[in-house]
């Protein structure tokens, strides 16, 4: 999704509890940075505007999120659903980070030590032209480094609109190793989910008539 600069997104971000700004220097240390004793960490792959972070996260106090995203000014906006979510809830966000980086590069922000239980994709750029394949974010190429830490029998959330994608994903899935627990072509009819948090793109091409397509692929 394209959106405009926005000039107060990086100082927002800057000055927020909740963002990291240098996530390498994390890589295998996650867990401590958060003021929790949880045991549970989950990661968002491009989470846009935040709402599906910010929803789950205020759900779930006894997980810890990560939610990562290239865009500052996508940060930025993601920084305040958080922000409004947690403050409606009289809570603190003390169980979701968020940062920024580039995510083909993402063996440089997490190691096996992060032990990673859950990654959601949700509505990733589907990158239809054959030499732009590459750059899915459920490509073989990305699943063999998530593979690298995230934890044994540990899972991936995939939720997409586009027919294409699904099906290829679904043999880059199996390519890599994953096995396919469960999956629909019609999430709103055959939920597959614990509790189905619907994001701003799954509005979106439903109220389209586009069915979405999900499924659960756990590391084996």
């Amino acid at each position: 999704m394209r959106i405009r600069y926005k000039k107060w997104a990086r100082p927002e971000l800057e000055a927020s509890s909740f963002y990291r700004d240098e996530p390498e220097k994390l890589k295998g240390k996650w867990k401590e940075e958060f003021e929790n004793k949880n045991q549970h960490l989950h990661l968002e792959l491009g989470c846009g505007k935040g709402q599906f972070i910010a929803k789950l996260a205020l759900e779930n106090q006894d997980i810890n999120y990560i939610a990562i995203d290239l865009v500052d000014a996508m940060l930025g906006l993601a920084k305040r659903n958080i922000e409004q979510a947690y403050k409606e809830a009289d809570i603190e966000p003390t169980n979701v980070l968020i940062t920024r980086f580039d995510i083909e590069r993402i063996l440089f922000l997490f190691s096996d030590k992060d032990n990673i239980e859950r990654i959601y994709i949700n509505f990733c750029n589907p990158w239809p032209r054959g030499k732009h394949r590459k750059k899915r974010l459920t490509h073989s190429i990305q699943l063999e480094k998530y593979k690298q830490f995230l934890k044994e029998n540990g899972k991936i959330y995939f939720k997409t609109d586009d027919d294409e994608l699904f099906e290829s994903s679904l043999i880059y899935f199996e390519q890599s190793g994953f096995k396919i627990i469960k999956k629909t072509y019609d999430l709103h009819q055959e939920p597959i989910f614990e509790k189905n948090i619907e994001t701003e793109h799954e509005k979106m091409f439903s109220e389209q008539g586009i069915k979405i397509k999900a499924c659960i692929a756990s590391r084996i």
